[in-house]
């Protein structure tokens, strides 16, 4: 190998310890081995789960259970599950507890963060305690049900939003990111004149699109998962979110949601195959977001929590 030859691979090669030793090509491939089979172990399950809800019943019933291999693919189960009924209604239901649910958290969340990351707020030392107490103790699950019935929440979508609306962790992410922003920056807005919400809508928030990203997705899919809260606090079965149609569905083997009964008993569909279709309608819209707030994790979560 010539001088140059090695000049160049060793000014294209990243900086390493002295201590620390070129990897091994054995070490290599068993680490390359291993995180093939983590991805296959996250994989296979979902595999299975969108070619089961995409076979039709004759390959359903032939496989005895979940199809690994498709044998052709039928759309009647989603058809069907979207053709209205129960699993519309309650996916439309997801869709507006999640969407009023992040932006209600979110308004609340940035105003408490940004209030508890200025030095000289009225207060903010004892309430920071009070919210970080809450983390650690809590009601329990009897007082918290009086409470929300004693608000006359019960039976409303209400009670979906606002007994898990904020969560302390994700406040003090928020403000350990503000925290960091120079305070410079604010200090000359408020010699202009601004007040504390312009500083924050034109300032604070611009600089903190990361973090934001981040804490919206951790509502966001928090609201889209929930299935406690209506559990317990709704009894009317046309108010239930996705999530606890999809218990019910898995629960009761033989049953269908609402409007479906029927085709199951005649042999049209197969109760596994819409289980799977419902998981996946579940899925989808997590597996949408999450790639896009994806490179935002790194300096959201870091940043927030280091700085803090």
């Amino acid at each position: 190998m010539s001088l140059n030859t090695q000049l160049i691979r060793s000014l294209q090669a990243p900086p390493r310890p002295a201590w620390e030793e070129a990897p091994s090509r054995t070490g290599l491939t068993m680490k390359g081995g291993f995180l093939v089979l983590c991805c296959l172990g996250v994989l296979a399950p979902l595999w299975i789960v969108i070619v089961t809800s995409l076979s039709p019943k004759p390959v359903i019933d032939r496989a005895g259970g979940l199809v690994v291999l498709p044998e052709g693919i039928t759309f009647v189960n989603y058809t069907e599950l979207l053709s209205g009924g129960q699993v519309s209604r309650a996916l439309m239901v997801s869709f507006g507890v999640t969407l009023v649910g992040t932006l209600f958290s979110m308004a609340v969340s940035v105003l408490a963060a940004y209030g508890l990351s200025r030095p000289g707020s009225f207060g903010h030392r004892v309430i920071l305690m009070i919210l970080m107490a809450t983390m650690f103790f809590g009601a329990g699950l009897i007082p918290t049900y009086l409470l929300v019935q004693s608000l006359g929440l019960t039976d409303t979508y209400l009670s979906l939003i606002l007994p898990s609306a904020i969560s302390v962790f994700n406040i003090l992410v928020l403000r350990g990111f503000f925290m960091g922003i120079s305070p410079e920056l604010t200090e000359s807005a408020r010699i202009d004149g601004a007040s504390d919400l312009r500083i924050l809508l034109t300032i604070i928030m611009p600089l903190s699109r990361a973090v934001l990203a981040v804490i919206s997705l951790f509502y966001a899919v928090g609201y889209w998962s929930a299935w406690f809260n209506a559990s317990i606090y709704l009894t009317d079965q046309q108010m239930m979110p996705l999530q606890n149609v999809l218990i019910q569905l898995v629960q009761k083997h033989t049953e269908a949601p609402t409007g479906l009964q029927q085709a199951v008993r005649t042999g049209e569909l197969s109760p596994l195959g819409l289980q799977m279709a419902v998981m996946v309608l579940a899925l989808i819209p997590v597996a949408i977001v999450s790639p896009f707030v994806q490179r935002h994790f790194k300096k959201g979560m870091l940043t927030g929590a280091v700085k803090g």
